[in-house]
C-alpha cells in the first residue's frame, strides 16, 4: 500500500498495524507513506499491478475483492500496489495507468480511515481465499 500522507494517530497506527501484521501471515505486504500525491508514481514498485482507491472507482463485495487480490498476486511479478492519494485525489496520469480504479465507498473518507478500511479489506480478502471464518462471507 502507497499512502500519500503520514498516519499520526497513534490509535490508527496501531489497528493499521494490527491489519499489517494480519495481512503479513499470508503474503508480503509493506506499507509506504510520501510526502504528497506527486510522490505516489515513484514508490510503485517495477512491475506491479497498479490499484487506484478514488471515490469514482468500481464498487466491489468483499468476495469479488478477494478474487481480484488473488488473480492480481497471480499476475507478472504478483505485486499489487495499492494507491491512496491525498485530500487532491490521485494525479490523473497515475490513476489513468492504474490497472484498476476501485472505490471504498461512495462516501467521502478521511485518508487515515480509507488506509485502515483498505487493510481490513485485504485482510479479509485472505480470510476469504482461505475460508477462515474471520470473513463469514
Amino acid at each position: 500500500m502507497i499512502a500519500a500522507g503520514r498516519l499520526k494517530e497513534r490509535e490508527l497506527r496501531s489497528v493499521a498495524d494490527d491489519y499489517l501484521g494480519r495481512i503479513r501471515r499470508y503474503a508480503k505486504c509493506d506499507e509506504v507513506e510520501v510526502r504528497s500525491a506527486k510522490d505516489l508514481a515513484a514508490a510503485v514498485p517495477e512491475g506491479a499491478t497498479l490499484v487506484a482507491l478514488e471515490v469514482e472507482g468500481e464498487a466491489l463485495s468483499s468476495t469479488e475483492l478477494s478474487r481480484r487480490v488473488e488473480r492480481w498476486g497471480s499476475t507478472g511479478k504478483g505485486i499489487v500496489a495499492f494507491i491512496i492519494g491525498d485530500a487532491d485525489g490521485i494525479p490523473k496520469a497515475l490513476s489513468l495507468a492504474a490497472t484498476a480504479r476501485l472505490s471504498l465507498s461512495s462516501l467521502t473518507l478521511p485518508h487515515r480511515l480509507a488506509r485502515i478500511l483498505l487493510l481490513e479489506q485485504v485482510y479479509r480478502s485472505f480470510s476469504i481465499l482461505r475460508g477462515e471464518p474471520y470473513a463469514r462471507e
